[in-house]
């Protein structure tokens, strides 16, 4: 991850980070280096978390096939995801762009949800498995292709610049 000074004195002077220059004051330099440090702890905070979140979840459902599915199907990781958008300074248009496109990407992977148990007792759970990815990959390329050719598919949103910002 980038050290946000090294992100702002780029923005502000059009120069390489301060991070690998060696013109620049002592203090700037161990300003920087706390910042990545930082940056560094969030992801490993991020990680944590997360990994966390899946133990939890996976356990619950060694318990309660109900209680374990409604877990897993809860938007928590968007949510999580969302937060950690709001947290590290995103702006808004980002975060809201990231919660319309979940929606449209989970769309295209539901159908994986019925054709997986159906297919479970019939071929084991490897092959059901892999059917069922392969399936859900097939119409979510469909799903993905026609929202870019159908006007009246809002897969795109119209304030959606395209390119790095």
């Amino acid at each position: 991850m980038p050290c946000v000074a090294a992100e702002n004195h780029v923005r502000k002077y059009g120069k390489p980070s301060p991070c690998k220059a060696f013109a620049l004051s002592r203090a700037a330099r161990i300003r920087c280096q706390a910042d990545c440090k930082g940056m560094r702890m969030n992801i490993w905070l991020k990680y944590l978390i997360t990994a966390a979140l899946v133990v939890v979840i996976s356990e619950v459902a060694k318990r309660s096939d109900r209680l374990g599915a409604l877990f897993s199907s809860l938007p928590i990781m968007t949510m999580l995801v969302l937060f950690w958008l709001f947290f590290e300074n995103q702006p808004q248009e980002k975060i809201a762009n990231h919660a319309y496109y979940t929606f449209w990407y989970v769309v295209g992977t539901l159908p994986f949800f019925l054709i997986f148990p159906v297919l479970l007792p019939k071929f084991g759970f490897v092959l059901s498995l892999s059917a069922s990815m392969v399936f859900t990959l097939v119409l979510f390329l469909f799903v993905l292709f026609a929202g870019e050719t159908a006007w009246y598919f809002p897969f795109v949103r119209q304030s959606e610049k395209w390119g790095c910002e």
